[in-house]
């Protein structure tokens, strides 16, 4: 092999018209497609992070959103049972406060009956010994019969009540 200088520099610039006209019309569109590939897909990663992030955010708020009814349901339960036993206290106090009433009238009615009951025995037992004190005098009897009236008149009495 042999070194000739016309066949290196015919190479040579055959090399450089063709390094020219593909820098020209290949390696520029190629790069250029190659650039645009490569920002395509570093948005699409970006937009994808974002969308990975909001999606982190809303199921941040989705647990919080459910804690927070959780929480809501739980108050409203809480409140239930403090308003319902308050109820049942208030409905036991009023249940015994009436009943209460009632003795008290009962018992007073009872007293009435009683006071009417003995008012009306002793008139009764004041209207026989009169009674028995007009028919001792008007028979003016020995003792014997007067005890006998009298224990009749007792019975008497005793069987009315």
């Amino acid at each position: 092999m042999s070194f000739v200088p016309s066949t290196f520099i015919i190479s040579l610039i055959a090399f450089g018209i063709l390094y020219f006209l593909l820098q020209k019309y290949a390696f520029g569109p190629l790069f250029g497609i190659m650039e645009q590939r490569r920002s395509h897909i570093t948005s699409e990663i970006q937009t994808a992070e974002q969308n990975r992030k909001q999606s982190e955010q809303l199921l941040n708020e989705q647990k919080e959103a459910i804690q927070a009814a959780r929480k809501d349901a739980y108050d409203m339960i809480e409140q239930a049972k403090l308003t319902s036993g308050k109820q049942a206290d208030e409905i036991i106090q009023l249940a015994k406060a009436e009943a209460a009433r009632l003795k008290e009238e009962a018992i007073r009615d009872i007293e009435n009956e009683k006071n009417k009951a003995v008012a009306s025995l002793k008139s009764q037992v004041s209207a026989m010994s009169v009674l028995i004190a007009s028919k001792i005098i008007e028979k003016q009897i020995d003792e014997k019969s007067q005890e006998q009236l009298v224990e009749h008149y007792l019975k008497e009495v005793g069987g009315n009540q």
